[in-house]
């Protein structure tokens, strides 16, 4: 048979096929639907926020062709849930229809608005249901929300359809630069721990103001936004110790506004903490920042005393950069700046830092990343030859740790015609020079005890779980009884309040057997 004939044949028999096909019919669902889950949890959302959306499948495990006569929300028309039945909206849907040993997919959402509710506190639980048929045959599906009250904080929709704007400063060319955000009134320059705040866009502290933030504060900031601290403003954070070391009440938190939880690990959820050039006199005490682009941008900032001290504190999993100083000032304690996308921390185009007890661990899993967990120097090349440079003063880290999944997680770089100030001391970091390209650079001398002073190359420090950020020490790290007695006494907690002893670990924790005495 030609190959012609042969098609033919296949399309002849698959006419006759049809012929014979009796119509489609259905037959009334007998109340055995089987469902993929018998609740749907929707996670929690903010009031007034849109939830991410959920999937319930629907079986038809008979042997006949069924439909369903009614499928709806119990509460109709006034749910505050939302269907996709089968690629149709609605809350309301008649005669669905399942194929013999199939399924249909649900698609369900929720906004809800709190205030339309009686709750005594900042949260209750939504609950509505998906029901299938009515009467005896009806069956169910429950729906819960856990709801939380908030504080929103947003810029301005003017008339025109524009946003409201606030200025970062003047470009190269002289030129104001703008970002989408909203100054916060005398009113909302103290963050409490009541409910929690969410912000869109850039809240920004107004020049000679501060913003004051109370132990238990929550912070959520959606899709580019964060905080901007202008010129001659502050920023004030006074989270305390939580009396249980491993709850986190009363320290203060920021991270993104999508509670549900893929999202509890997802970098670049977030814009950062900017405190632009001139700000001064930031104070910021157990703090933890999750998720961010860059968790906390300084730049250039007064002199004298550190525009920024930071302790007791932790920047986890930011897509680009932890903490990055612009010829700033920072003074850190007790510090943990962990995976990020590019560096934990960048000291760059010079300033004044000083570090100690701290931890800066970078095993980045997202994708490849090519700078070292620290990076000091003293220039920024704006490209065609255009290198602005700034004297580093000082980049001294003390009894600390400088580790990750990269060869070399340590690095200084610059220019002849600055300063390039820098020391370790008393420092386990990552230095592993295979290629030899470094051996006779001065800049990496560990033998020269102006740059390095009892240093411990490429041992392990032992983290307990570097996947979930978790950078205690184990028992058996060799950051431990390495510190240098006169920093401990400087800094006598560690982070999580447990007493340094004669012989101190390095880095922000002491090691878990000291925890566990």
């Amino acid at each position: 048979m030609s190959k012609n004939l042969y098609y033919i044949f296949l399309i002849t028999i698959a006419i006759v096929w049809s012929s014979c096909r009796k119509d489609f019919e259905t037959e009334p669902s007998n109340g055995n639907l089987e469902f993929s889950r018998d609740t749907v949890f929707l996670d929690t959302v903010f009031t007034n926020v849109g939830s991410a959306t959920y999937t319930l499948r629907v079986y038809n495990q008979s042997n006949n062709d069924i439909r369903i006569p009614t499928v709806r929300l119990g509460f109709g028309q006034e749910s505050r849930y939302r269907l996709n039945v089968d690629g149709v909206a609605g809350k309301e849907f008649e005669n669905i229809e399942i194929l013999a040993k199939d399924s249909i997919f649900i698609f369900i959402e929720t906004t809800v608005d709190i205030d339309e509710f009686i709750t005594t506190g900042t949260q209750f639980l939504y609950n509505d249901a998906i029901e299938f048929d009515s009467g005896e045959r009806q069956q169910e599906v429950a729906l819960v929300t856990l709801v939380q009250d908030a504080v929103f904080l947003f810029p301005q929709r003017f008339d025109d359809g524009t946003i409201e704007t606030v200025p970062l400063g003047l470009d190269e060319n002289g030129n104001e630069v703008r970002i989408q955000g909203f100054f916060l009134e005398e009113d909302e320059l103290l963050f409490t721990n009541e409910k929690p705040y969410v912000v869109y866009g850039y809240a920004a502290v107004s020049p000679g103001h501060t913003l004051t933030m109370e132990p238990g504060v929550r912070v959520h900031f959606h899709e580019n936004s964060g905080l901007l601290v202008g010129n001659n403003a502050s920023l004030v954070i006074n989270g305390e110790l939580s009396t249980d070391r491993e709850l986190l009440e009363n320290e203060v938190i920021f991270e993104g506004d999508r509670l549900e939880p893929e999202f509890s690990d997802i970098p670049g959820q977030w814009g950062t903490i900017w405190l632009a050039t001139g700000s001064t006199d930031h104070q910021i005490n157990h703090l933890t920042i999750k998720n961010a682009t860059v968790g906390i941008l300084t730049d250039a900032n007064q002199e004298g005393t550190p525009a920024l001290s930071i302790k007791n504190s932790q920047i986890h999993n930011a897509s680009n950069v932890g903490l990055w100083g612009r010829n700033a000032s920072i003074y850190g304690e007790n510090l943990v700046v962990g995976n990020a996308g590019q560096l934990s921390f960048y000291g760059n185009s010079g300033g004044r830092y000083q570090f100690k007890h701290s931890t800066f661990a970078n095993y980045w899993r997202n994708g490849f990343r090519e700078f070292p967990a620290v990076l000091v120097d003293n220039f920024v090349d704006l490209g065609n030859n255009n290198i602005i440079s700034n004297d580093l003063e000082a980049a001294l880290f003390e009894n600390c740790i400088i580790y990750g999944s990269n060869d070399l997680e340590f690095f200084a770089d610059g220019v002849a015609e600055n300063t390039l100030n820098y020391k370790l001391d008393h420092c386990l970091i990552r230095f592993n020079d295979f290629s030899g390209r470094f051996t006779d650079d001065p800049r990496f001398d560990f033998s020269n005890v102006t740059l390095y002073e009892n240093i411990f190359l490429n041992e392990d420090p032992d983290f307990l779980n570097t996947r979930i950020h978790d950078f205690r020490i184990g028992e058996n790290s060799a950051a431990i009884a390495r510190g240098d007695v006169s920093v401990a006494n400087e800094v006598p907690l560690d982070i999580l309040g447990v007493t340094r002893t004669a012989s101190p670990d390095l880095g922000a924790f002491e090691s878990i057997t000291a925890h566990n005495n």
